[in-house]
C-alpha cells in the first residue's frame, strides 16, 4: 500500500507566510514614498534636496522590493516542485518493475522477458550467478517472447536464493547472431532523487534509474 505524501500543508504555509511577506513589503514602500514626499514638501528653500540623491534612494527600495518578491517566488516554486518529487518517489516504492538489471530469485519461478533475433533458428537461455558464473543453459523456442525460469538445476534441485543475471542467445545453426540481455521484474523498495534521474533500490539490492523500467506494474 503507498501512502502518499501530503504537500499540501507546508504549501499553503509557504504562500501565507510569502503574502504577509509581500503586504509588509508594499506597506513599508508606500511609508518610504510618503516619507519622501513629506520632505520634498518640507524642504528648505534656500538648500533644496538634491534631486539625483532622491532618484537614487527611490530606486535602491524599489530594487530590494523586487528582489525580495522575486526570491519568494523562487521559494514557492521550489516548494512546489519538491512536493511533486516527493509524491513522484512515493509512487515508486512497492511497485513491480520490468527492467534488464539483475533479477532476484528467492525459490519461485521467475518469468523472463526477451525476443529472438527474427533471422534465428534456435535459442538458449543462459543463466547467471552474482559472479558471473553460468549455471543454466535452457533452449526455448525461438517465437516465445515471455520464459518461465524454474530456478532448478540439472539435476532438478532449486538453487541458492540470490541475484541472477539471463540473457538470450539467438543461433543460424551454429552461428551466434545475437546475444541479448533478457528482461524481469523486481519490486522496488526505495526510490531516492540522483543527479539527473531518481534511482531505485530493488529488493535483491541492486540500484537502476528509472530511465532504465520498461514496464510497470502493481506489486503483490
Amino acid at each position: 500500500m503507498i501512502t502518499p505524501v501530503n504537500t499540501t500543508q507546508p504549501v499553503a504555509d509557504q504562500q501565507k507566510a510569502g503574502a504577509s511577506q509581500n503586504s509588509a513589503i508594499t506597506s513599508d514602500f508606500e511609508t518610504f514614498l510618503l516619507m519622501l514626499t513629506a520632505q520634498a514638501k518640507n524642504q528648505d528653500p534656500l538648500e533644496p534636496m538634491d534631486s539625483t540623491e532622491f532618484a537614487s534612494q527611490l530606486a535602491q527600495f524599489s530594487m530590494v522590493e523586487q528582489q525580495v518578491q522575486t526570491n519568494d517566488l523562487l521559494s514557492n516554486l521550489a516548494t512546489a516542485l519538491g512536493g511533486t518529487k516527493l509524491n513522484e518517489l512515493a509512487s515508486w516504492v512497492g511497485m513491480d518493475v520490468r527492467s534488464t538489471s539483475a533479477f532476484h530469485f528467492d525459490g519461485q519461478p521467475v518469468t523472463l522477458f526477451a525476443q529472438a533475433d527474427p533471422d534465428a533458428d534456435a535459442t538458449k537461455l543462459v543463466i547467471r550467478d552474482s559472479d558471473g558464473t553460468v549455471i543454466d543453459n535452457v533452449t526455448v523456442p525461438t517465437t516465445t517472447e515471455e520464459f518461465v525460469w524454474a530456478g532448478v538445476d540439472s539435476s532438478g534441485n532449486p538453487l541458492a536464493s540470490g541475484n541472477y543475471t539471463a540473457t538470450l542467445e539467438s543461433y543460424k545453426g551454429d552461428k551466434l547472431l545475437s546475444e541479448k540481455p533478457v528482461a524481469a521484474y523486481n519490486r522496488v523498495v526505495e526510490a531516492q532523487v540522483g543527479d539527473d534521474a531518481v534511482l531505485l533500490t530493488l529488493q535483491g539490492g541492486q540500484v537502476i534509474p528509472a530511465t532504465q523500467v520498461t514496464a510497470v506494474r502493481t506489486g503483490a
